[in-house]
């Protein structure tokens, strides 16, 4: 089954894209940030942008609590936050440095996002986050599949005018039953220059282990003619400060499917890590984070540990009550 499933997906890959994080006991983390505007032309979808940059305004899919009088939907009191690392790619597999090459996910990593999926099958989620990476992507695309609201995560195409006309939906109601997904580079995965699609051991060979580990884990020294991590913080927290958070300011549910790097960094941001903590932070593929966003403030609620696991909707009130929905609508 495992591999019909796999094969089913990987096969679909085309018509996506053209283009137990191993944690240290903490005390929750809890960080305040800035907020940004809501934008005119986001009335549609009660999605929100900044004056900086891209629009993550996305006509196509309506989301829930916006309707098209372009009334402002009313703010929540709380917001969930939702973090995944993609799971297993091929090159993963094949234990090849990835960096931004656009490589699939292998029957284990599909299995590992449609687990993921069940983790986080009862937690709202509003609009999705990803990278412009087909294994981000795929991730956040069988994650969201195995959600008990059953709607539907819709690639946004907002690349050229003719791409935003082609992929307008007509129906209001289907448009009710959708999610955005976004898609943004500058949450793809470290660039890791001339060192991608090297052997990591092949590599540690020919220039020495030390060089290697320095490449890898340090926090401000490149690999030849690549990012650092720091470099990484630099784009991926930029885009999660100007385009994601005034989503949440605004109540919308998020999650974000992306890489080891670039939501590395982004927890960097939230828990307020130093550049020794977060080089030695390491996040599993496929297991789901959860933060709660709350008075401009995030806390960090963990890893839900299944997908029946009461005690992950008892953090807050609101969790419970929507989960107590979903009951009711699926009886």
């Amino acid at each position: 089954m495992a591999a019909s499933t796999s094969q089913h997906v990987l096969s679909s890959t085309k018509l996506w894209s053209n283009s137990c994080f191993s944690l240290e006991k903490r005390t929750c983390h809890v960080h305040s940030v800035s907020v940004g505007r809501r934008c005119p032309s986001a009335r549609n979808l009660g999605l929100v942008c900044s004056s900086k940059s891209q629009s993550s305004v996305v006509e196509p899919v309506q989301l829930p609590g916006s309707p098209k009088s372009g009334t402002t939907p009313k703010k929540s009191s709380e917001s969930a936050l939702i973090l995944i690392r993609h799971g297993e790619s091929l090159w993963n597999e094949k234990n090849l440095f990835t960096g931004c090459v656009d490589v699939p996910l292998t029957p284990k990593g599909v299995e590992e996002a449609i687990e993921a999926g069940k983790r986080i099958c009862n937690i709202p989620v509003d609009v999705i986050y990803t990278s412009s990476l087909i294994r981000a992507q795929m991730t956040a695309m069988l994650a969201m599949m195995q959600h008990r609201r059953k709607k539907v995560p819709i690639i946004v195409h907002n690349e050229s005018e003719q791409a935003h006309k082609w992929s307008r939906i007509y129906s209001e109601e289907t448009k009710k039953q959708s999610i955005p997904v976004i898609t943004a580079w500058q949450l793809n995965e470290r660039m890791y220059g001339e060192l991608q699609g090297l052997n990591k051991q092949e590599t540690a060979d020919r220039f020495g282990k030390e060089q290697v580990h320095e490449w890898r884990r340090s926090y401000d020294i490149p690999p030849p003619n690549g990012e650092s991590l720091e470099m990484c913080a630099e784009r991926a927290v930029a885009y999660f400060k100007d385009q994601i958070i005034p989503q949440l300011v605004a109540g919308k549910h998020v999650m974000i499917a992306a890489h080891g790097n670039s939501l590395r960094s982004i927890i960097m941001h939230l828990d307020k890590l130093t550049s020794q903590e977060v080089i030695s932070l390491e996040l599993s593929t496929g297991i789901p984070m959860l933060y709660i966003f709350k008075e401009g403030k995030f806390i960090r609620r963990g890893s839900p540990a299944g997908p029946s696991e009461a005690g992950v909707y008892a953090y807050t009130k609101n969790l419970a009550q929507y989960r107590q929905k979903l009951d009711s609508m699926i009886q």
